[in-house]
């Protein structure tokens, strides 16, 4: 069974910095894209940033500048660097993997649980 595993997150100061780690376990075959998105109270999911295996990169116009993805492909996972973190960015953040189980599988989408990211002083 494919799981994501989310960690990282915390309670942090306005202007500090997180890193959020996100890797996939079970068997995959291979992987398309990875990505973080977070939900705030009242708000609808939103994509923070993605990465394709290709390493092409997609940011929210929000965090451009503040927040870096990354990926190891040869661990299958993928961080996000948060800096100069501002209380608008508290929310729950979540990784999202684009995943395909078996050789002739389409790819799926996968949901990590989620993890709690507080900016407050």
């Amino acid at each position: 069974q494919v799981q994501l595993v989310e960690s990282g997150g915390g309670l942090v100061q306005p202007g500090g910095s997180l890193r959020l780690s996100c890797g996939v376990s079970g068997g995959i075959f291979s992987t398309n894209a990875m990505g973080w998105y977070r939900q705030a109270p009242g708000k609808e999911r939103e994509l923070v940033a993605r990465v394709t295996w290709g390493g092409a990169t997609t940011y929210a116009d929000s965090v451009k500048g503040r927040f870096t993805i990354s990926r190891d492909k040869t661990k299958n996972a993928v961080y996000l660097q948060m800096n100069s973190l501002k209380p608008e960015d508290t929310a729950v953040y979540y990784c999202n993997a684009e995943l395909r189980r078996y050789i002739n599988a389409p790819f799926s989408t996968f949901w990590g649980q989620g993890t709690q990211v507080t900016v407050s002083s």
